[in-house]
């Protein structure tokens, strides 16, 4: 294995990802060390026995290296259906406690520790104990967005494809206290009429998509469709204006079906990788190129190697903690 371009990879990357192109990981990565380097990952996947996991939202030369890509539900079900000894999560900190929950039995690594999530952040198991006082009877739902100690004290998980059906399943006599994004818990109450309580957190990323940038996009490209993922900061404003309200993978199949040919895109720029390879006939506009999770581009081709090669960073969750965490996602995979 050449490990002299991965050094020199992952050395300049650890500046490069710190810099003003930190939303473009691989900008510096010439074609040739693409190819060696995936080359090396082809090679370890197979000595680890491990199944590489990418979110719409990593680099694209991740995306094009894993055996999944999807949102957030859709590589749940990939790590429980797999027989790999090994996941190798390219997301974000959660994502990995969800897939070592519900895999118990494997070694799920994460490439870079600092990936966590600014959402998650803003919401503690704390918070949510000190909110229940307030409502002993409330149903608490948690977007899978959190950590795995605030699932632990929920009742309910939900991602932003399945979370009006989840939220269907609950009594209609309960209030409901929703964790930890503003904007998507205000979207599932429009939708659901439902009595929803809903925390004050956001996403950065998504809250950088504002409606003066719709409607300048609309304007300038009235024959597009515009897609919006309920996370978006214009999601309350302008939900009436979107063609269709949808995950990140609700987007990238309803653009196979549709007969657009332009998209307005508003959440985080990494999915229009996918939809330009699938979909290259096909025209994209990024609803704000600020859009952009630096949490998700701590990931790169570089330590994704350097993970397998090393059996580095592995995610654990306590036993305890882990089996009360689980509960809340099992429900939401048993109703969807």
């Amino acid at each position: 294995m050449n490990m002299d371009v991965l050094t020199q990879q992952s050395t300049q990357q650890k500046g490069h990802a710190a810099g003003a192109n930190w939303r473009n990981p691989g900008a510096h990565r010439s074609q040739a060390d693409t190819d060696r380097l995936m080359n090396q990952l082809i090679e370890l996947k197979k000595k680890r026995n491990a199944v590489i996991l990418s979110h719409n939202y990593q680099e694209g030369a991740l995306q094009d290296g894993a055996d999944f890509v999807g949102d957030s539900l859709g590589l749940a079900r990939s790590a429980q259906e797999t027989d790999a000894e090994v996941i190798l999560f390219c997301g974000v900190h959660f994502m990995a406690e969800t897939a070592a929950m519900i895999c118990p039995d494997k070694t799920v690594l994460i490439p870079n520790m600092a990936a966590g999530c600014s959402l998650a952040d803003m919401v503690t198991a704390k918070n949510i104990r000190d909110w229940k006082k307030k409502f002993p009877d409330g149903v608490v739902v948690c977007y899978i967005n959190t950590s795995a100690a605030v699932k632990a004290e929920c009742d309910y998980c939900v991602t932003s494809t399945n979370g009006i059906k989840v939220i269907e399943q609950i009594p209609k006599d309960k209030d409901i206290l929703f964790v930890p994004d503003f904007y998507l818990g205000s979207y599932l109450k429009a939708k659901t009429k439902r009595k929803i309580h809903v925390w004050k957190g956001y996403c950065p990323a998504h809250q950088a998509i504002l409606p003066e940038n719709i409607d300048r996009l609309i304007d300038d490209h009235p024959e597009a469709e515009f897609l919006m993922h309920p996370e978006c900061g214009c999601t309350t404003k302008q939900m009436h204006l979107a063609d269709k309200v949808l995950s990140t993978e609700g987007m990238v199949q309803y653009v196979g079906k549709s007969d657009a040919k332009e998209f307005i895109v508003a959440t985080e720029t990494g999915i229009l990788h996918r939809m330009q390879k699938f979909y290259p006939d096909k025209s994209f506009y990024a609803a704000s190129e600020q859009a952009t999770c630096h949490h998700m581009k701590q990931n790169t081709l570089e330590n994704t190697v350097l993970s397998l090669l090393n059996m580095q960073y592995e995610v654990k969750v306590d036993p305890a903690l882990a089996k009360r965490a689980i509960k809340p996602i099992e429900r939401m995979l048993e109703i969807v």
